[in-house]
């Protein structure tokens, strides 16, 4: 079962809201990744990286060690770790996505407080731009309400490259 809690949330410490995720994640049985909300595209886009990460394991085709990473890894639209962790959370006001897979129910970060950060608007689109290599050219052929739609295929694609 996948969870999502999308908001906004203030980290002084990165490592320390790490710490927790990796707490929660023993605690209640749970695979958590956070990650930086103006970098995902939609629900969609955080649902398919998690749908596929699954897939990976359940293959034995994942290249991380553990759920999270690969989907974060997905969610990047690459195989390489050193980039897909751009798609992370920083230091400071985050908008954020928390995605938990499992069957508990996702609680205790009361520090996210609830916006709606998840959906593709505009001014995500340099960003988005940006992590996923997508060219004006390309934005100009297709439209610029598909954006989201080149992140996806972006996301399909980490299991050609392979």
């Amino acid at each position: 079962m996948i969870h999502i809690l999308e908001g906004k949330v203030s980290i002084d410490n990165v490592e320390e809201f790490l710490q927790k995720l990796k707490k929660i994640n023993m605690e209640k049985n749970l695979t958590l990744q956070a990650l930086d909300a103006d970098k995902i595209a939609g629900e969609e886009h955080i649902r398919f990286a998690v749908e596929k990460a699954i897939n990976s394991f359940k293959t034995g085709t994942n290249i991380a060690n553990d759920l999270a990473k690969e989907i974060m890894l997905y969610a990047a639209g690459t195989r390489q770790i050193n980039k897909a962790v751009k798609l992370g959370i920083h230091k400071g006001e985050n908008n954020i996505v928390l995605v938990a897979v499992g069957e508990a129910q996702l609680s205790g970060f009361d520090e996210i407080r609830y916006a709606d950060v998840l959906a593709y608007n505009a001014s995500k689109r340099e960003q988005l731009m940006k992590a996923f290599g997508i060219t004006n050219e390309e934005l100009e052929a297709v439209g610029e309400e598909k954006l989201p739609e080149l992140v996806l295929e972006r996301v399909a694609l980490v299991d050609v490259i392979k």
